[in-house]
């Protein structure tokens, strides 16, 4: 039974230790549109697009309850969904595709990452392609 208290103490000390790391993070955690308009700056939108080439898709970067975001190449597309309350950066994306493109059409489901089990699913929408802005 003595074990049980060190392990209490144990828990409580590294707490402890990671309480300055998280308030030098700030008061407030920055908004998934601060977050997307991070990503995004020094990039300008072009015209949507129904699909992107999936097996060109070198990153993907979920942005909670906001947008997904697929690198492929030197673009970024930027995927609202349309149920975007169920986008969460630490859940899997499972998509399943009829061909080799990612299209407005497709469900994403959203798959915890530490259980396994489905946390729910996102509609695409269209994507819009950022480059980065020409330098003059």
């Amino acid at each position: 039974m003595r074990f049980m208290p060190t392990l209490l103490a144990i828990a409580g000390v590294a707490l402890l230790a990671g309480a300055p790391a998280i308030a030098a993070k700030g008061d407030r955690a920055a908004t998934g549109e601060e977050k997307l308009a991070k990503a995004l700056k020094g990039r300008v939108a072009g015209t949507p697009v129904n699909c992107i080439p999936l097996n060109q898709v070198t990153q993907t970067t979920v942005i909670d309850d906001t947008a997904i975001l697929y690198r492929v190449g030197s673009k970024i597309y930027l995927n609202r969904p349309v149920n975007p309350q169920s986008l969460d950066d630490d859940d899997v994306l499972v998509t399943q595709t009829t061909g080799s493109q990612l299209c407005n059409l497709d469900v994403v489901r959203m798959v915890d990452r530490t259980m396994g089990f489905q946390r729910g699913f996102v509609s695409l929408n269209k994507f819009v392609p950022y480059t980065k802005a020409a330098q003059n």
